[in-house]
């Protein structure tokens, strides 16, 4: 199927198979104004010229079901361990409970070279307790009312206040990591000393502890890129979703 928008054009080749897919796994075609949505943000990524550098993410809003909205916009889709469709929100997306329920990306830290790769995710309501994207060691970040954290291959990190809506790091030299949040770039002079073989996990920062209760609505893995960019266009994204849901 060839999805048609407005008058004398098309949806982009990926938002195309990515919608099709959410609506295979949801089984009922999404509104009008979310597949808007979708195709805008990727499209404007692409215009941004940091699309290519996203190599796992997945939209955890927007889709009908919960495995509509695992349904992975780039990479391979995350292993979910303890979500249940209670803990979804078409609107502002997936709930942890701080113990048990976590997804594991099936991206490794060592996928991306060492001083280029980039964790972001939109946060829409902070979790009483931390831990949003990240591994056990070196790369993470912990958005929470109890702690709040920003590593990037670094042993050493960043401590900001917590916020809503997008955050995230980027790493694209050996000396220093961006770190983004309430729409701003901080610069923290923390070298990278390492990574490991582990993957990604999204609220927790490892199967056997440290999880997190925030609620996400979208999360992305991969190599360097503009924060700016991809706050602004997912910060769209969130918010033409929630426009669109009756």
């Amino acid at each position: 199927m060839t999805l048609v928008w407005r008058p004398g054009f098309q949806f982009d080749a990926d938002a195309s198979t990515y919608i099709e897919a959410v609506e295979a796994a949801d089984t009922q075609a999404l509104e009008t104004g979310v597949r808007y949505a979708i195709n805008d943000f990727v499209i404007g990524c692409k215009n941004d010229g940091i699309w290519d550098a996203i190599k796992a993410s997945c939209i955890l809003a927007g889709a009908r079901t919960l495995d509509g909205a695992l349904v992975p916009l780039v990479g391979t889709a995350p292993t979910n361990y303890n979500f249940v469709s209670g803990d979804y929100n078409r609107e502002t997306g997936l709930v942890g409970d701080g113990s048990t329920k976590y997804l594991d990306s099936n991206r490794k830290d060592s996928d991306d070279p060492l001083n280029s790769s980039h964790l972001g995710v939109f946060v829409s309501a902070i979790g009483a307790v931390n831990h949003a994207i990240g591994n056990d060691t070196g790369t993470n970040v912990r958005t929470s009312l109890d702690s709040a954290g920003f590593r990037s291959r670094s042993s050493n990190y960043y401590a900001p206040n917590w916020a809503n809506g997008f955050i995230g790091i980027s790493r694209n030299i050996s000396t220093s990591f961006i770190a983004r949040q309430s729409s701003n770039n901080v610069t923290e002079n923390i070298s990278s000393v390492s990574f490991n073989n582990n993957n990604y996990l999204i609220f927790s920062q490892s199967p056997t502890g440290v999880f997190g209760n925030p609620r996400l609505a979208f999360y992305s893995i991969g190599e360097s890129l503009d924060l700016a960019a991809l706050d602004t266009r997912v910060s769209a994204l969130i918010t033409a979703i929630g426009a669109a849901i009756p």
